[in-house]
Protein backbone atom coordinates (compact mmCIF):
# COMPACT_ATOMS: atom_id res chain seq x y z
CA UNK A 1 0.00 0.00 0.00
CA UNK A 2 1.87 3.28 -1.20
CA UNK A 3 2.05 5.69 2.08
CA UNK A 4 1.22 9.54 2.08
CA UNK A 5 3.00 11.70 4.27
CA UNK A 6 0.93 14.45 6.33
CA UNK A 7 2.64 17.48 4.12
CA UNK A 8 2.06 15.87 1.05
CA UNK A 9 -1.47 15.66 1.27
CA UNK A 10 -1.68 19.04 2.41
CA UNK A 11 0.39 20.03 -0.64
CA UNK A 12 -2.42 17.90 -2.77
CA UNK A 13 -5.32 19.46 -0.75
CA UNK A 14 -3.85 22.78 -1.70
CA UNK A 15 -3.50 22.15 -5.30
CA UNK A 16 -6.39 20.79 -5.91
CA UNK A 17 -8.38 23.98 -4.15
CA UNK A 18 -6.67 26.39 -5.86
CA UNK A 19 -7.27 25.04 -9.21
CA UNK A 20 -10.75 24.59 -8.18
CA UNK A 21 -10.95 28.26 -7.19
CA UNK A 22 -9.33 29.17 -10.43
CA UNK A 23 -11.83 27.37 -12.50
CA UNK A 24 -14.98 28.90 -10.23
CA UNK A 25 -13.02 32.29 -10.93
CA UNK A 26 -13.27 32.38 -14.43
CA UNK A 27 -16.43 30.61 -14.46
CA UNK A 28 -18.15 33.89 -12.82
CA UNK A 29 -16.17 36.00 -15.04
CA UNK A 30 -16.94 34.38 -18.13
CA UNK A 31 -19.84 32.35 -17.52
CA UNK A 32 -22.30 35.32 -17.89
CA UNK A 33 -20.87 36.55 -21.27
CA UNK A 34 -21.19 32.91 -22.79
CA UNK A 35 -24.61 32.71 -21.99
CA UNK A 36 -24.90 36.24 -23.86
CA UNK A 37 -23.38 35.41 -26.54
CA UNK A 38 -24.87 32.14 -26.97
CA UNK A 39 -28.08 34.11 -26.86
CA UNK A 40 -28.20 35.86 -29.66
CA UNK A 41 -27.85 32.87 -31.89
CA UNK A 42 -31.40 31.81 -30.31
CA UNK A 43 -33.67 31.63 -32.75
CA UNK A 44 -36.54 33.11 -30.07
CA UNK A 45 -37.64 36.32 -29.13
CA UNK A 46 -36.67 36.64 -25.61
CA UNK A 47 -33.17 36.76 -24.78
CA UNK A 48 -32.45 33.17 -22.79
CA UNK A 49 -30.58 30.44 -24.03
CA UNK A 50 -32.63 27.66 -22.47
CA UNK A 51 -35.22 26.29 -24.59
CA UNK A 52 -32.93 26.13 -27.18
CA UNK A 53 -35.14 26.54 -30.31
CA UNK A 54 -32.86 26.74 -33.24
CA UNK A 55 -29.92 28.46 -34.56
CA UNK A 56 -30.35 31.84 -36.27
CA UNK A 57 -28.28 34.99 -37.30
CA UNK A 58 -31.27 36.76 -37.67
CA UNK A 59 -30.50 39.07 -34.38
CA UNK A 60 -27.11 39.65 -35.15
CA UNK A 61 -28.84 40.88 -38.95
CA UNK A 62 -31.70 42.98 -37.03
CA UNK A 63 -28.83 44.65 -34.92
CA UNK A 64 -27.04 46.26 -37.96
CA UNK A 65 -30.19 47.52 -39.41
CA UNK A 66 -31.56 48.87 -36.15
CA UNK A 67 -31.38 52.48 -36.77
CA UNK A 68 -31.84 53.40 -32.60
CA UNK A 69 -29.06 51.35 -32.07
CA UNK A 70 -26.86 52.75 -34.19
CA UNK A 71 -28.12 56.31 -33.21
CA UNK A 72 -27.87 55.57 -29.63
CA UNK A 73 -23.62 54.09 -30.41
CA UNK A 74 -22.87 57.30 -32.21
CA UNK A 75 -24.32 59.16 -29.18
CA UNK A 76 -22.11 57.79 -26.59
CA UNK A 77 -19.20 58.04 -29.50
CA UNK A 78 -19.64 61.59 -29.78
CA UNK A 79 -19.20 61.86 -25.99
CA UNK A 80 -16.64 59.67 -25.44
CA UNK A 81 -14.45 61.89 -27.67
CA UNK A 82 -15.49 64.82 -26.19
CA UNK A 83 -14.66 63.31 -22.46
CA UNK A 84 -10.90 62.34 -23.94
CA UNK A 85 -10.53 65.95 -25.33
CA UNK A 86 -11.62 67.79 -22.03
CA UNK A 87 -10.23 64.91 -19.52
CA UNK A 88 -6.85 64.22 -21.03
CA UNK A 89 -5.33 67.98 -21.05
CA UNK A 90 -6.84 68.93 -17.58
CA UNK A 91 -5.93 65.89 -15.68
CA UNK A 92 -2.37 65.73 -17.11
CA UNK A 93 -2.00 69.27 -16.04
CA UNK A 94 -3.45 68.71 -12.67
CA UNK A 95 -0.97 65.75 -12.55
CA UNK A 96 2.03 68.10 -13.33
CA UNK A 97 0.12 70.48 -10.17
CA UNK A 98 0.49 67.64 -7.60
CA UNK A 99 3.99 66.08 -8.31
CA UNK A 100 5.38 70.01 -8.03
CA UNK A 101 3.91 70.08 -4.51
CA UNK A 102 5.62 69.17 -1.39
CA UNK A 103 4.08 68.04 2.18
CA UNK A 104 0.67 68.42 3.41
CA UNK A 105 -0.26 71.05 0.50
CA UNK A 106 0.43 67.67 -2.05
CA UNK A 107 -1.41 65.63 0.47
CA UNK A 108 -4.69 67.92 0.62
CA UNK A 109 -4.33 68.55 -3.50
CA UNK A 110 -4.01 64.58 -3.74
CA UNK A 111 -7.80 64.04 -1.80
CA UNK A 112 -9.14 67.18 -3.44
CA UNK A 113 -8.51 65.70 -7.04
CA UNK A 114 -9.32 62.28 -6.06
CA UNK A 115 -12.41 62.88 -4.58
CA UNK A 116 -14.61 63.30 -7.64
CA UNK A 117 -14.21 59.51 -7.86
CA UNK A 118 -15.74 58.57 -4.48
CA UNK A 119 -18.67 60.90 -4.89
CA UNK A 120 -22.09 58.61 -6.50
CA UNK A 121 -22.63 59.62 -10.17
CA UNK A 122 -26.24 60.46 -9.25
CA UNK A 123 -25.02 62.98 -7.23
CA UNK A 124 -22.51 64.34 -9.85
CA UNK A 125 -25.25 63.87 -12.40
CA UNK A 126 -27.65 66.40 -10.66
CA UNK A 127 -25.44 68.90 -9.19
CA UNK A 128 -23.99 69.33 -12.60
CA UNK A 129 -27.66 70.08 -13.89
CA UNK A 130 -28.82 72.07 -11.31
CA UNK A 131 -25.84 74.20 -11.85
CA UNK A 132 -25.68 74.90 -15.19
CA UNK A 133 -29.34 75.07 -15.37
CA UNK A 134 -29.26 78.79 -13.89
CA UNK A 135 -26.96 79.63 -16.77
CA UNK A 136 -29.46 78.46 -19.51
CA UNK A 137 -27.94 74.56 -20.11
CA UNK A 138 -30.52 71.76 -19.47
CA UNK A 139 -28.89 68.94 -21.19
CA UNK A 140 -27.09 67.17 -24.27
CA UNK A 141 -23.79 66.62 -24.86
CA UNK A 142 -22.04 69.68 -23.85
CA UNK A 143 -23.45 69.24 -20.07
CA UNK A 144 -22.73 65.37 -20.48
CA UNK A 145 -19.24 65.66 -21.43
CA UNK A 146 -18.48 67.94 -18.60
CA UNK A 147 -20.48 66.04 -16.12
CA UNK A 148 -18.43 62.83 -16.94
CA UNK A 149 -14.98 64.39 -17.19
CA UNK A 150 -15.54 66.03 -14.16
CA UNK A 151 -14.14 62.45 -12.42
CA UNK A 152 -12.89 61.06 -15.26
CA UNK A 153 -9.75 63.66 -14.30
CA UNK A 154 -8.96 62.07 -11.70
CA UNK A 155 -8.18 58.84 -13.39
CA UNK A 156 -5.84 60.30 -16.05
CA UNK A 157 -4.52 62.38 -13.21
CA UNK A 158 -3.72 58.95 -11.28
CA UNK A 159 -2.12 57.50 -14.31
CA UNK A 160 -0.31 60.11 -15.57
CA UNK A 161 0.90 60.38 -12.05
CA UNK A 162 1.79 56.99 -11.65
CA UNK A 163 4.06 57.52 -14.59
CA UNK A 164 5.39 60.40 -13.60
CA UNK A 165 6.72 59.09 -10.37
CA UNK A 166 9.21 57.16 -12.49
CA UNK A 167 10.54 60.37 -14.01
CA UNK A 168 14.44 61.36 -13.84
CA UNK A 169 14.00 64.67 -13.10
CA UNK A 170 18.41 65.37 -14.29
CA UNK A 171 16.80 64.32 -17.76
CA UNK A 172 15.05 67.77 -17.63
CA UNK A 173 17.47 69.74 -15.79
CA UNK A 174 20.64 68.53 -18.56
CA UNK A 175 18.20 69.70 -20.92
CA UNK A 176 17.14 72.99 -19.73
CA UNK A 177 21.19 73.67 -18.81
CA UNK A 178 21.53 73.16 -22.37
CA UNK A 179 19.51 76.03 -23.48
CA UNK A 180 16.27 74.27 -24.14
CA UNK A 181 13.04 75.66 -23.36
CA UNK A 182 10.24 74.38 -21.45
CA UNK A 183 8.12 73.95 -24.44
CA UNK A 184 11.02 71.85 -26.01
CA UNK A 185 11.40 69.58 -22.96
CA UNK A 186 7.89 69.19 -22.81
CA UNK A 187 7.64 67.55 -26.55
CA UNK A 188 11.14 65.74 -26.43
CA UNK A 189 11.68 64.09 -23.52
CA UNK A 190 8.27 64.47 -21.05
CA UNK A 191 5.66 63.88 -23.78
CA UNK A 192 7.87 60.49 -25.52
CA UNK A 193 8.09 59.60 -21.94
CA UNK A 194 4.45 59.88 -21.04
CA UNK A 195 3.22 59.00 -24.18
CA UNK A 196 2.41 55.00 -22.89
CA UNK A 197 0.49 56.11 -20.00
CA UNK A 198 -1.39 59.29 -22.26
CA UNK A 199 -2.81 56.03 -24.71
CA UNK A 200 -3.74 54.61 -21.57
CA UNK A 201 -5.84 57.21 -20.49
CA UNK A 202 -7.51 57.43 -23.50
CA UNK A 203 -8.56 54.50 -23.40
CA UNK A 204 -9.86 54.40 -19.73
CA UNK A 205 -11.67 58.05 -20.16
CA UNK A 206 -13.19 56.07 -23.13
CA UNK A 207 -14.63 53.44 -21.20
CA UNK A 208 -15.35 54.97 -18.25
CA UNK A 209 -17.87 57.38 -20.58
CA UNK A 210 -18.89 54.37 -22.90
CA UNK A 211 -20.42 52.48 -20.28
CA UNK A 212 -21.54 55.31 -17.53
CA UNK A 213 -24.83 55.16 -16.84
CA UNK A 214 -25.67 57.07 -13.33
CA UNK A 215 -24.59 60.58 -14.16
CA UNK A 216 -25.13 60.49 -17.54
CA UNK A 217 -29.29 60.07 -17.10
CA UNK A 218 -29.24 63.92 -15.64
CA UNK A 219 -27.52 65.52 -17.77
CA UNK A 220 -28.29 63.86 -21.45
CA UNK A 221 -30.80 66.08 -22.23
CA UNK A 222 -32.88 64.48 -25.53
CA UNK A 223 -29.49 62.67 -26.77
CA UNK A 224 -29.78 58.73 -25.87
CA UNK A 225 -26.48 57.20 -25.31
CA UNK A 226 -26.05 53.34 -25.24
CA UNK A 227 -26.44 53.24 -21.39
CA UNK A 228 -29.28 54.90 -21.56
CA UNK A 229 -30.74 52.79 -24.43
CA UNK A 230 -30.53 49.60 -23.19
CA UNK A 231 -31.76 50.74 -19.50
CA UNK A 232 -34.57 51.83 -21.26
CA UNK A 233 -35.14 48.39 -23.43
CA UNK A 234 -35.05 46.56 -19.80
CA UNK A 235 -38.32 48.53 -19.18
CA UNK A 236 -39.86 48.35 -21.83
CA UNK A 237 -38.70 45.09 -23.07
CA UNK A 238 -35.32 43.39 -24.18
CA UNK A 239 -35.10 41.31 -27.48
CA UNK A 240 -32.07 39.29 -28.44
CA UNK A 241 -30.68 41.82 -30.46
CA UNK A 242 -29.25 43.25 -27.29
CA UNK A 243 -27.56 40.08 -27.04
CA UNK A 244 -26.18 40.65 -30.30
CA UNK A 245 -24.91 44.00 -29.81
CA UNK A 246 -23.52 42.52 -26.47
CA UNK A 247 -21.15 39.83 -28.51
CA UNK A 248 -20.05 42.69 -31.04
CA UNK A 249 -18.74 44.29 -28.64
CA UNK A 250 -17.09 41.85 -27.10
CA UNK A 251 -15.71 40.57 -30.42
CA UNK A 252 -14.34 44.09 -30.95
CA UNK A 253 -12.95 44.29 -27.73
CA UNK A 254 -11.00 41.24 -28.11
CA UNK A 255 -9.91 41.95 -31.58
CA UNK A 256 -8.71 45.12 -30.97
CA UNK A 257 -6.43 43.80 -27.83
CA UNK A 258 -5.19 40.99 -30.07
CA UNK A 259 -4.07 43.71 -32.92
CA UNK A 260 -2.65 45.88 -30.23
CA UNK A 261 -0.68 43.07 -28.73
CA UNK A 262 0.58 41.68 -32.48
CA UNK A 263 1.78 45.44 -32.74
CA UNK A 264 3.29 45.89 -29.99
CA UNK A 265 5.50 42.49 -30.60
CA UNK A 266 5.89 43.91 -33.84
CA UNK A 267 7.36 47.08 -32.80
CA UNK A 268 9.27 45.00 -30.26
CA UNK A 269 11.25 42.74 -32.82
CA UNK A 270 11.44 46.04 -35.16
CA UNK A 271 13.46 47.84 -32.39
CA UNK A 272 15.60 44.95 -31.85
CA UNK A 273 16.58 43.92 -35.50
CA UNK A 274 17.42 47.89 -35.55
Amino acid sequence: MPSFSKAGLLAGLRSLAARFYLLAFIGFLLGPLLILGLAAFNDSSFPTVSPWQGSTLKWIVALFQDGEIGRALVSSGIIAAGVILVSLPVGVAAAFVLTSLHGRARSFAYALMVSPMLIPGIVIGISTLLFWRKLGVNGGYFLTILAQSSFIISFVMLMVVAQLQRFDRTMEDAALGLGASQLLVFRRILLPYLRPALLAACCLAFLQSFENYNTTLFVRGTETPLTVFIATKVRTGLTPVINALGLVLMASTILGAVLWEFWLRRRGRVAKTA
